[in-house]
């Protein structure tokens, strides 16, 4: 274990450092993103697809309010893929433990925030006498120290506590872990549901019930579904573009028409 866990690991902490400071693409450590890349290394994508893809369900609605993440969705992933790649456990069972993991991290996480907290005056006293290479590289040893306490903590949760996890799994009777693959669907419906009122419409809402028949009553599949979805997209796309080019040019030609009369009547 020590050694996938080292792997996982090191890919948490590179994209970590990379998106954080480099690239700053905050998508970069979505479950989306991260999930396959995790199952890449372990070797098998398959899985780190799969989960990354329902995780991204999970968590595409939440959000930091003041800086403040309920769940930490990256670490959920790293150890929800390792678990489920490493023991062979169904996807249902991992779903199941990702918001607990991500709430047990974020607490961790926040012993972390009272230093650089303490840190804050000594910086705006070297932003304020210019000592901005000083400046860049303690914020950027600040970065790198933050992603090793979670590396590090993310390490022995996977190399040390996943054989531990699977034990404790192996010994739950059916009705539990049916239990724990319903929990994981209906988190995925909370996850969709979260992220469906921030943007609900009516108009927004005709497509959700459109989706909603061709998957039930028509049986069409996801990635189907998903394609008629970027079809009508751009055909309102196209179509509103239209509607506003139209008012442009009639915009322009009133103008225009109203400084030809002044002229005249000048």
């Amino acid at each position: 274990m020590v050694i996938p866990a080292l792997k996982a690991c090191l890919v948490y902490f590179v994209i970590y450092v990379i998106e954080t400071n480099l690239l700053s693409w905050q998508t970069l450590t979505r479950p989306i993103v991260l999930g396959p890349i995790v199952g890449l290394v372990l070797g098998d994508i398959k899985t780190g697809i799969i989960l990354g893809a329902s995780l991204e369900s999970i968590f595409m609605g939440v959000s930091a309010v003041g800086g403040a993440l309920p769940s930490d969705w990256a670490t959920s992933t790293v150890i929800v893929v390792s678990y489920a790649i490493l023991t062979g456990q169904n996807a249902e069972a991992g779903l199941a433990l990702a918001i607990p993991i991500g709430t047990i991290v974020v607490s961790l996480g926040a012993i972390w925030t009272p230093v650089t907290s303490g840190l804050a005056p000594h910086w705006e006293k070297l932003a304020a006498e210019g000592k901005t290479r000083k400046l860049f590289n303690q914020t950027f040893l600040q970065f790198v120290v933050q992603a090793l306490w979670s590396t590090v903590l993310m390490f022995f949760a996977i190399a040390y506590g996943v054989e531990g996890l699977s034990a404790f799994m192996a010994t739950l009777p059916a009705w539990v872990m049916t239990g724990l693959g319903a929990a994981s669907s209906l988190m995925i419906g909370i996850g969709i549901s979260i992220l469906t009122s921030m943007i609900w419409s009516p108009k927004v809402g005709v497509f959700f019930f459109l989706g909603f028949v061709m998957a039930k009553s028509m049986g069409l599949s996801t990635i189907a579904i998903a394609i008629i979805g970027i079809v009508i997209a751009v055909a309102i796309f196209m179509q509103d573009k239209d509607v506003i080019d139209l008012k442009n040019s009639l915009g322009k030609g009133s103008q225009s028409s109203k400084e030809g009369e002044g002229g005249f009547f000048a």
